[in-house]
């Protein structure tokens, strides 16, 4: 089990339409193309500063999730709609994350 977390920071004045997009589309692209979000959550200091933790089987179910969702011509359509007036976001950073070994995850849906 692999887990990557993603941050992003919006862009100036774009934190409630980043919001937006992922409550009104993202997630269910996410779920559509194997994205599975084990939480979500924001800054409370800064609404606009979104992090959220997605979990994989391994890497080439990551590679396969991203590479679908990416492709998605909803996604695609999604992406270029909301940013008509501007772009949403301003940094984004992710790293994939993994067991050190001596700590072993519960499995999904466990206790």
């Amino acid at each position: 089990m692999i887990y990557e977390l993603r941050e992003y920071v919006a862009a100036s004045g774009a934190g409630e339409r980043l919001h937006l997009r992922f409550a009104d589309s993202t997630l269910d692209l996410f779920a559509r193309h194997g994205l599975d979000v084990v939480g979500f959550w924001h800054d409370e200091a800064d609404p606009g500063r979104i992090v959220y933790l997605l979990r994989f089987a391994d890497e080439d179910e990551r590679a396969r999730a991203w590479a679908g969702f990416r492709a998605d011509e909803d996604w695609k359509r999604v992406k270029r709609e909301s940013e008509a007036d501007g772009p949403l976001v301003a940094e984004m950073a992710g790293r994939v994350l993994v067991s050190p070994g001596y700590w072993d995850p519960p499995a999904p849906g466990a206790g």
